[in-house]
């Protein structure tokens, strides 16, 4: 269920800073030093990071280069299927690599998030698509509730 790019677009390993940057070019964009850094951050850096915490990490390196750019890259990045962002709750939204693209938990009481399996929204996903004829990316969103730790609480 990851995010699939477009009919027309180039496939590329992007599983990799260099592949990626292969695909950026392809498709027209330019490989910049902010780009490259950025990549190397959502690489390097595992998790889920908001623009701003890529940002600090970016800047780190090379302190000109604004959050407008990184904002404009994530965009870049996300329409060619590298990246995906979710909302993990009511703060900014995090970016991680497509690939490694999960669902959530959210505790709205804590604010634990807890990745939760992809099998579990396969159900969904067909039921949805069936009924309804409206696909979804629930990699996309977060489904809050209370967490064993706040139940028991």
């Amino acid at each position: 269920m990851g995010v699939p790019l477009g009919a027309d677009a180039p496939r590329h390993d992007v599983s990799t800073v260099d592949g990626v940057l292969a695909l950026v070019r392809e498709s027209g964009g330019r490989v910049t030093n902010s780009r490259r850094l950025l990549l190397e951050a959502i690489f390097h850096e595992p998790g889920h990071h908001s623009a701003e915490n890529l940002a600090v990490i970016v800047q780190a390196k090379a302190p000109d280069v604004h959050l407008s750019t990184i904002y404009r890259n994530l965009d870049e990045l996300e329409r060619l299927g590298v990246i995906v962002h979710s909302h993990l709750g009511h703060g900014p939204a995090t970016y991680h690599l497509a690939a490694s693209a999960h669902c959530h938990f959210v505790c709205e009481h804590c604010g634990a998030a807890v990745k939760a399996p992809d099998e579990l929204f396969v159900n969904l996903a067909d039921r949805a698509k069936k009924q309804f004829g409206f696909t979804i990316d629930p990699h996309h969103f977060s489904i809050f509730g209370r967490c064993r730790n706040c139940q028991e609480a």
